[in-house]
């Protein structure tokens, strides 16, 4: 009875998913959680670049410090989108902490429900519930969207406003300046009871708390 009751539940929840698509708020947040833990990759870097051309004169080339160069910000935002497929939605989760990556709770409860002999049928085949859900493709798309259009803002942070947080910089002062920002003050804190959930936590918190400044 609890798993047919579950499987109803879920696709109630899978129903009304054209109706819970990603909002901007959401969107910028993740968009800048990846972007951060991309520079963070590379913030320590001791490469020196050399820039230009040694002309006959003799004059050297200008050496530049890679991890303040626009070339580590260029490779940073390489496919930064991308990663956005990397999420799964978690529809037990409220707001924006429903985008996360590893498998939901959900999507753990039916598999193991499958794995007992119980028939579920969601609608699509077993083999493609891991990939990409509509919702987590739209958050793609409003990424390289959201991306295209505030790029110079990006490089304002870069180079002139890294003592500030980027997801407040970018998020807060810019791309919501006139919309709603409740989603940016939500923190995810860790389930119960499922496997994998701690590690899932300490890295989203990590992600969270890291400084700009730092980077």
């Amino acid at each position: 009875m609890f798993a047919i009751f579950f499987i109803c539940m879920f696709s109630l929840v899978l129903a009304n998913q054209e109706e819970r698509l990603p909002n901007k708020c959401e969107v910028c947040k993740l968009l800048t959680v990846e972007l951060q833990d991309a520079l963070e990759k590379t913030g320590r870097s001791k490469e020196v670049l050399e820039l230009g051309e040694v002309l006959d004169t003799g004059k050297r080339r200008r050496k530049i410090k890679y991890n303040t160069s626009e070339t580590r910000l260029t490779e940073a935002m390489d496919n930064i989108c991308e990663r956005i497929l990397q999420y799964k939605v978690h529809a037990e989760r409220p707001g924006s902490l429903r985008y996360a990556k590893g498998t939901s709770q959900t999507m753990n409860t039916l598999k193991h429900l499958v794995d007992k002999g119980v028939k579920v049928e969601l609608g699509i085949p077993y083999e493609l519930w891991d990939e990409p859900s509509v919702e987590v493709a739209d958050l793609k798309r409003q990424c390289e969207t959201m991306l295209e259009e505030y790029e110079e803002v990006v490089e304002n942070w870069y180079f002139h406003h890294q003592d500030e947080r980027l997801e407040r910089f970018f998020c807060a002062t810019h791309v919501l300046r006139d919309s709603d920002q409740e989603c940016l003050s939500e923190v995810w804190k860790g389930d119960m009871g499922v496997e994998g959930s701690k590690e899932e936590s300490e890295g989203e918190n990590r992600r969270q708390s890291h400084d700009a400044g730092e980077l």
